[in-house]
């Protein structure tokens, strides 16, 4: 089977293998809101870049992960608000790539962020403005800082936070029932028994939150970074981890039933009593786990360091 050929019109779709993630987009897309980038240089037509075989693909050995917000940044000038770490990976993606705009956009969110401080800054809403907004439909907080607010024991289910700042913000006994937090900055908030099932968590920063007793069933914390966090007795069943980032947290007595945490980081993580029965655990290391009394009958433990 020949490759697909190379694309003739700017609008024409290209395939990207970036680092083992597949991305489209067009010509268009990748050069025209950063003419100097190396990208632009690449599918400026001047030169022949070789593809896969089969799909045309063409492979660059860099991260995929942050390669969305490459993307993002080019087809629209901006990008979702990050943790300061996430900033300074994709920063380094920027320099490779030579997005400049790209670059001045992230330092000057950096400087930004610790002048001010996200966390400090005062919430763009209060808990009055936001029982108004949640008697309305489809309620979206997307972006907003809602850092500090105390929102427990609200109705909250099926809200829009994406994006958003809710830094040491009080959901205790909320009903959550799926919400999105896609990429939220979600520090040190607390989640302690609220309602948390099927909510999205995508990429989320939950460093040093607590959701000691809170339903998280089936919930997707994939990307998530849940270092430090307090998820003691925890229902967890059937939730999406893969990749998560759990160092050091507390999931002692935590219900894990058929949890997906291929690829998960767990160096110092306390399982103790935890639940992990038809667990998906393959490719974890557990060498700094405490499994002490911990279930793991039926566990998929495959590819795991133990």
């Amino acid at each position: 089977m020949q490759a697909p050929e190379s694309p003739t019109s700017s609008s024409a779709p290209v395939l990207l293998n970036i680092g083992g993630r597949k991305y489209a987009t067009t010509v268009e897309t990748l050069t025209q809101r950063e003419p100097d980038s190396m990208l632009a240089a690449m599918f400026s037509g001047r030169h022949t870049l070789p593809r896969h075989p089969t799909t045309g693909a063409v492979f660059v050995d860099r991260d995929g992960k942050h390669f969305r917000h490459v993307l993002n940044w080019l087809r629209d000038g901006s990008i979702p608000a990050l943790s300061d770490s996430d900033y300074q990976q994709l920063l380094k993606e920027a320099e490779y790539y030579q997005l400049l705009g790209l670059d001045d956009y992230i330092n000057e969110k950096l400087a930004s962020k610790k002048a001010d401080g996200s966390a400090s800054a005062e919430a763009e809403l209060t808990r009055k403005d936001v029982i108004k907004c949640i008697q309305a439909q489809k309620i979206r907080f997307r972006g907003l800082n809602l850092s500090g607010l105390d929102l427990s024991k609200l109705d909250l289910s099926e809200v829009d936070f994406s994006y958003a700042c809710i830094e040491r913000t009080n959901f205790s006994c909320a009903n959550l029932h799926k919400a999105k937090f896609k990429l939220v900055e979600a520090a040190r908030s607390s989640f302690e028994q609220a309602n948390l099932h099927e909510c999205e968590f995508t990429g989320a920063n939950l460093q040093e939150a607590v959701l000691d007793r809170a339903n998280v069933q089936s919930a997707n914390l994939q990307d998530a970074c849940l270092t430090g966090c307090s998820c003691i007795e925890t229902d967890l069943r059937s939730s999406h981890l893969q990749s998560a980032n759990l160092t050091g947290s507390d999931l002692s007595g935590a219900n894990l039933e058929g949890a997906n945490l291929k690829g998960a980081k767990l160096p110092g993580a306390n399982l103790q009593g935890a639940n992990l029965q038809r667990a998906y655990l393959r490719e974890v290391d557990l060498r700094e786990t405490d499994l002490t009394g911990a279930k793991l009958g039926g566990a998929n433990l495959l590819g795991a360091i133990r």
